[in-house]
């Protein structure tokens, strides 16, 4: 069977601008918190991803109204919901256990399918089902999916065992609507998961962001529709001005604002890089080379773990040893074969290396990587595990010397925006192909 592989020829340093959309990882939660209205939604500067075409078919199989233009997505309440997600969205993405919530609000029934998403480690449904069983909901688990029903969820206390982003946005999207008062501790704070409260609170929500990862939501009667404007995507943001530097070039990053990027714009400046922060652009250069780090990834506000990949590419071009400590997913470093094949001198280990102790340091995971810098690298003919990874492996492929055939580009294309015509208006010498499957 011939698939689509992109075909990376190295042509110099990275320059020009880049505009960010939305994140991926927010819009699709937008537009599962919409269903909660009773009028019409708006999204705005959403961008042209995969996730979005995915989430919008769900939505639609639930009888609800879904158009995408230009950027906007409007979503629509319909005459009448089907609690049950089909199990053709199996194992898509991590989507349907957010929409348990909603459609018990709205059915007071929902099936949905296992989640997916990317390989890179446990994704345990037992936080969301855990909270929705503690507000009064009846849920079971088997091997097909999650099914669940409650005439109506009740407000509790919770306590996340570890702030997960998506077990704290389905008790959001659960809460709100709930009797009585919910207490959150333990919550994930991720600009994405405070983007998500904002909407809701559009939507007549009440929540309250309290100190100490606590929120505080008092559940009401209904909720009305409402119109956001998404900010930019920040994963993108660091990866193109990583792009720029690992090339030896420059890249202004537009539509990400620098509140996202505090830790990721502190660590390239550790290393040597010169930033420049306006409110209009960001960008990084390396005039004088970069230098080897240690930086360990964490729940926000630390290192966030989807800029790892890029950064592990960035590391092959600083001088020296560098460490990286993944302590968020356990098997993220799961890519690192494939720049392994381009040259890229990486070592992983299963002790914490970096940082302190995490929770993954008695296991057999493999989360820590040393990284010696500066690798030549060159080109291969590899095959892209996920999203990140796939990014990662187009940076290595724009700093090697010779051509490389990148298989499975579709994951690329469902996490970043555009992502071959942004690259191509950066200089870098970029085709499409058929190739044969494996």
């Amino acid at each position: 069977m011939n698939e689509e592989a992109w075909l990376i020829e190295p042509s110099g340093p990275l320059r020009g601008d880049v505009e960010v959309r939305g994140s991926k990882n927010g819009v699709s939660k937008h537009m599962v918190a919409a269903m909660l209205g009773t009028g019409e939604s708006t999204i705005q500067n959403a961008p042209d991803v995969g996730e979005v075409g995915i989430t919008a078919q769900m939505l639609r199989a639930l009888g609800i109204d879904v158009e995408i233009s230009s950027g906007e997505i409007t979503v629509a309440p319909g005459e009448q919901v089907n609690p049950h997600v089909p199990a053709a969205f199996t194992g898509l993405n991590r989507i349907p256990i957010l929409m348990l919530g909603p459609l018990l609000h709205l059915a007071g029934e929902a099936f949905v399918p296992l989640v997916g998403g990317d390989p890179i480690g446990r994704r345990p449904v037992d936080f969301h089902v855990e909270a929705l069983r503690a507000m009064g909901a009846e849920v079971e688990v088997s091997d097909t999916g999650v099914y669940a029903k409650a005439k109506r969820l009740r407000g509790t206390r919770l306590e996340l065992p570890y702030p997960s982003v998506g077990a704290t946005e389905t008790i959001l999207m659960s809460a709100v609507l709930a009797e009585g008062k919910t207490v959150l501790k333990g919550a994930a704070m991720e600009p994405e998961v405070v983007e998500l409260a904002l909407f809701l609170q559009r939507m007549g929500a009440r929540i309250e962001l309290s100190p100490d990862r606590r929120i505080v939501i008092e559940g009401v009667e209904r909720l009305h529709g409402a119109s956001t404007w998404l900010n930019g995507d920040r994963i993108e943001a660091f990866s193109y001005l990583a792009a720029g530097l690992i090339t030896g070039g420059q890249v202004r990053v537009h539509g990400c604002p620098q509140d996202r990027l505090v830790t990721a714009i502190t660590t390239l400046a550790r290393m040597g890089a010169e930033v420049d922060i306006t409110d209009d652009y960001l960008s990084a250069s390396a005039p004088h080379g970069l230098r080897a780090a240690a930086v360990q990834t964490d729940t926000h506000p630390g290192f966030m773990t989807d800029w790892q990949t890029p950064l592990m590419v960035l590391f092959t071009q600083a001088q020296g040893m560098s460490v990286l400590h993944e302590t968020v997913f356990e098997n993220r470093l799961v890519y690192v074969p494939a720049l392994q094949k381009m040259g890229c001198e990486i070592e992983v280990f299963d002790v914490c290396l970096g940082g302190p102790a995490c929770r993954y340091h008695d296991t057999n995971a493999k989360h820590s990587a040393v990284v010696r810098g500066v690798s030549r690298l060159s080109g291969a003919d590899v095959t892209l595990p996920d999203i990140r990874a796939g990014f990662s492996a187009v940076l290595a492929a724009a700093a090697a010397e010779g051509v490389s055939t990148l298989r499975g580009v579709h994951h690329i294309e469902r996490g970043y925006h555009r992502p071959f015509e942004q690259f191509a208006s950066l200089g870098l010498k970029i085709s499409r192909e058929k190739v044969q499957d494996g």
